[in-house]
């Protein structure tokens, strides 16, 4: 065999298997969507698929925090049970009660009786609530009521529970960039339920855009028409919370799923719906709540407890139309 023909066998052999492994790390667009507490689609571009580590991330937050959950840590602290928190509930209990006390009570977690009460979290929907009912829960809600020493939840009141939901989607979001980042993926946009949180750009190769919906009556979930698109062009967590879904009507009267802790009522203000753009979905999901409890006025003088974050709200104009507030900040991620 001559020379030159051993050296084209021995380039061929060199070669041959960098194709493949180029192959193997070329990066592509995957999605993967699906309903688990609510409706959710991951887009990430990577070299694979990473589906079964989001449903590991989906069973970590429910294990911990999910009070829909019987065997979770949540749970067994609203039974008074004797559990060590993990890692993920000591970090969401103290960013809980940090954003308590930056919005005067109006997020709190310990609104768990109160949600049951109207009908929004373990219990069914009551026929008529006293205000003796009321004041009787008022007594053991509140995020002064609880703390974290070590490793365990301390109660000022055994009847103090816990709910998450008023930040749940938003941490969720947080815990699935926060894996993306660390296999190094640079674009990406996770939705879950009414919270996003995007990074990078999407397969057009321009940044993420999300639409905020038209605050229409809609139960079903499916109306589609946008109000506003926001622009992600850097990591951001964009959360919004509205009363135009999850809401009932009984006795001709409309009540809504967001709770006034002080009142201890389903919130009745003039916000009919608030987004938040910020650089975590916990804090964003959380403000964006405490949002619609308080009011514009009160949200325009809480914002400035939290820099970083930019607020845009839909509430009730004249004429059935919509009028529309955002702060200074958020200008420059609405799209032209």
């Amino acid at each position: 065999m001559s020379f030159l023909r051993i050296l084209k066998i021995y380039i061929i052999i060199l070669i041959f298997p960098l194709l493949f492994t180029g192959c193997e790390n070329e990066k592509s667009y995957f999605e993967y969507s699906g309903y688990k507490h609510t409706f959710f689609r991951i887009k990430y571009n990577h070299t694979s698929k990473l589906d079964a580590d989001f449903d590991k991330l989906f069973q970590t937050w429910y294990k911990s925090l999910n009070v829909f959950d019987s065997t979770s840590v949540a749970t067994k602290i609203n039974r008074n049970e004797q559990v060590e928190v993990d890692s993920l509930f000591a970090y969401t209990i103290n960013k809980a009660r940090d954003i308590s006390a930056k919005t005067d009570g109006y997020f709190d977690v310990t609104c768990s009786p109160l949600i049951n009460i109207w009908g929004f979290g373990t219990t069914n929907r009551p026929d008529s609530i006293s205000q003796l009912k009321i004041d009787s829960l008022l007594q053991f809600v509140g995020y002064r009521k609880i703390r974290l020493e070590g490793s365990r939840i301390i109660k000022d009141d055994p009847r103090v529970t816990l709910n998450f939901s008023g930040l749940g989607d938003g941490a969720i979001c947080d815990l699935v960039a926060a894996f993306l980042d660390k296999k190094g993926v640079e674009d990406y946009l996770v939705e879950i339920g009414g919270d996003d949180f995007a990074k990078g750009l999407n397969p057009t190769g321009i940044p993420w855009k999300i639409g905020i919906n038209k605050p229409a009556d809609d139960p079903t979930g499916m109306n589609t028409d946008i109000e506003q698109i926001v622009q992600v062009k850097i990591r951001m967590a964009v959360a919004t919370s509205g009363n135009y879904r999850n809401f009932y009507v009984k006795n001709g009267k409309r009540y809504s799923h967001t709770i006034n802790p002080k009142t201890g009522y389903p919130a009745n203000q003039n916000i009919l719906s608030a987004t938040v753009i910020g650089p975590d979905g916990l804090t964003a999901d959380a403000l964006a709540t405490a949002f619609m409890a308080m009011g514009t006025a009160k949200a325009r003088k809480v914002k400035e407890n939290f820099p970083g974050y930019e607020y845009f709200f839909i509430s009730a104009g004249e004429n059935e139309e919509f009028k529309a507030e955002y702060s200074k900040g958020m200008q420059e991620f609405l799209a032209k």
